[in-house]
């Protein structure tokens, strides 16, 4: 069965790595949105997946900055919930779904079946992207909580519009989950039982219909966006895919067959990226559900998420992703990405390299590192750079140093007319501002230089 509606501008947002971006973590803030996307593009990364915390909240420059460097940007939307109700109408406590136990995490879940909610996030996704040029829209953790939900109690969604929706549509109580001794309870009940997962399924995919496809949502705005939809995979043995149908309303097949994606990601679980000795090809474990989605979908390219940083115990680093890459691309995957782009290793493993100097006028020049760099080491090594070239190597004396997140300005007289290298000393980067910051900061390797070209004649 074909799928997809991909044209030109889609098809570029679907083939090669990509990362995921999280604008809200500190170590995006307080520097310009083109040293994000100049970092992030030096990275090797053309494809971003833009996390939108809140559809209300949106860098616009930040996007701009992106796409001017000619990166496809998705915006990865989050489909079940929110870690931000700012700016949310009056009454949104009322989406909320029911858990078996309550849970304070930070993270607020809302009722696929409260219409409510369906009908504001399908106008919030529509507003957000007539506002905004984004490339693709995609609504990532379309799920019902929770792996291992029912013991765990983590358990939804059991609340009135649950209740409501299932007595309306099945004709009976729903499932109880709490006393074994019920006619109701979900183990003695198989019938009733799954018609609930039933339900849970087709909750899940009218939801993700109705943001993309429905009166107000993506494609009724943006008819050209492409479009990604996500399910997650586990390696939990043999049963794994009938597992999250059951425990979580996931059913890939059934979810791209009414949305018509031009892509399908499979997010990692955490069950599986929380192991601390998770090996670089685990995907290969993933192959059930790809030949799941293949039996239905045979040309819809797909795309596979990994977590590379979330917990200490489990950052991923270079060499770790190197081989990630290169599994995802031994198993036909037209890409994958993975979250999020500065908690990986590199950014504790690595020290900041200048990869680029140019004139950024008269008398200034504008060095570009490969990761933010500390202002005050700068300032503090101000003496130490230096002008090599065919008469030798003597340090400047700057009149100012200014830091703009991975750029470095520098202000001077006396830069030759022809090229020379700039010698730049130890200068540190910034774990007052990474994910976890009891790691080291790492130091620009002894000897590094950067190529400065010749002043316009």
């Amino acid at each position: 069965m074909e799928t997809t509606n991909s044209g030109g501008k889609a098809r570029r947002g679907l083939y090669g790595p990509s990362i995921q971006v999280d604008p809200l973590f500190p170590y995006y803030k307080n520097r310009s949105p083109e040293s994000v996307a100049e970092e992030i593009a030096a990275a090797g990364y053309a494809i971003v997946h833009y996390f939108v915390v809140n559809e209300m909240n949106i860098n616009g420059e930040l996007l701009r900055a992106f796409r001017d460097r000619g990166m496809f940007v998705w915006a990865m939307a989050l489909g079940n919930g929110t870690f931000s109700t700012e700016n949310y109408p009056e009454g949104w406590t009322d989406w909320r779904m029911g858990l078996l136990k309550p849970c304070d995490d930070g993270y607020e879940r809302f009722s696929y079946f409260c219409e409510p909610y369906v009908q504001w996030k399908t106008k919030a996704i529509g507003d957000m992207l007539s506002r905004y040029p984004f490339d693709g829209i995609e609504i990532a953790e379309p799920y019902f909580p929770e792996w291992d939900g029912i013991r765990r109690g983590v358990y939804g969604d059991v609340g009135p519009y649950a209740r409501d929706a299932f007595r309306r549509r099945c004709g009976s109580d729903m499932p109880d989950f709490v006393h074994p001794r019920s006619p109701q309870y979900y183990k003695k009940n198989k019938d009733v039982y799954e018609k609930w997962v039933q339900l849970r399924v087709e909750a899940v995919n009218e939801f993700v219909d109705r943001v993309i496809n429905g009166t107000g949502g993506a494609r009724a705005v943006e008819p050209d966006i492409a479009v990604a939809t996500w399910s997650l995979a586990v390696d939990d043995g043999s049963e794994s895919i009938g597992l999250l149908r059951e425990m979580q309303g996931l059913d890939a097949p059934s979810m791209i067959a009414r949305v018509k994606p031009d892509m399908h990601v499979l997010q990692t679980h955490w069950p599986d990226w929380t192991k601390p000795s998770l090996p670089s090809d685990y995907v290969r474990r993933y192959e059930p559900f790809v030949r799941h989605i293949r039996g239905e979908h045979a040309s819809l390219p797909l795309a596979v998420q990994a977590d590379i940083g979330s917990s200490k115990t489990m950052i991923k680093g270079r060499e770790w992703l190197s081989g990630f890459h290169r599994t995802a691309k031994r198993l036909g995957y037209a890409s994958w990405t993975a979250y999020e782009f500065h908690i990986g290793g590199t950014m504790y493993e690595m020290p900041p390299f200048p990869f680029r100097g140019i004139r950024s006028g008269e008398r200034e020049l504008m060095v570009s590192f490969t990761k933010r760099i500390d202002p005050e080491s700068c300032r503090s090594l101000a003496s130490r750079f230096g002008i090599l070239d065919r008469d030798g190597h003597r340090f400047i004396d700057p009149d100012l140093l200014r830091v703009d997140g991975n750029r470095l300005y520098i202000r001077a007289e006396g830069f030759p007319a022809d090229s020379f290298e700039l010698t730049v000393p130890p200068v540190r980067d910034t774990p007052d501002l990474w994910l976890f910051r009891t790691f080291p900061a790492n130091e620009v390797a002894a000897g590094a230089r950067v190529a400065i070209p010749a002043a316009a004649r």
